[in-house]
C-alpha cells in the first residue's frame, strides 16, 4: 500500500509544485507548503481510496 501511495503522491507533487510555487513566489515557505498540502490532501482523500479499491486484489496478496 505504501508503494501505491508513493506512486500516486510523488508525480502529483511534481505537477503541483511547478504550477503553484511560481504563483506564490515571495510567500514565506510555511505558507507555500500550507497551500501545497491544502491541495494535496483533499486530492489524496478522493483518489487514494479508489486506487486502493482498484488494486485491492494486489494489495491483499
Amino acid at each position: 500500500m505504501l508503494l501505491l501511495n508513493w506512486l500516486f503522491v510523488y508525480p502529483l507533487i511534481n505537477i503541483i509544485i511547478p504550477v503553484v510555487f511560481p504563483l506564490t513566489e515571495g510567500w514565506p515557505m510555511l505558507l507555500r507548503t500550507l497551500l501545497l498540502t491544502a491541495l494535496l490532501v483533499p486530492i489524496m482523500g478522493i483518489v487514494l481510496p479508489r486506487l486502493h479499491q482498484y488494486f485491492g486484489v494486489w494489495l491483499r496478496k
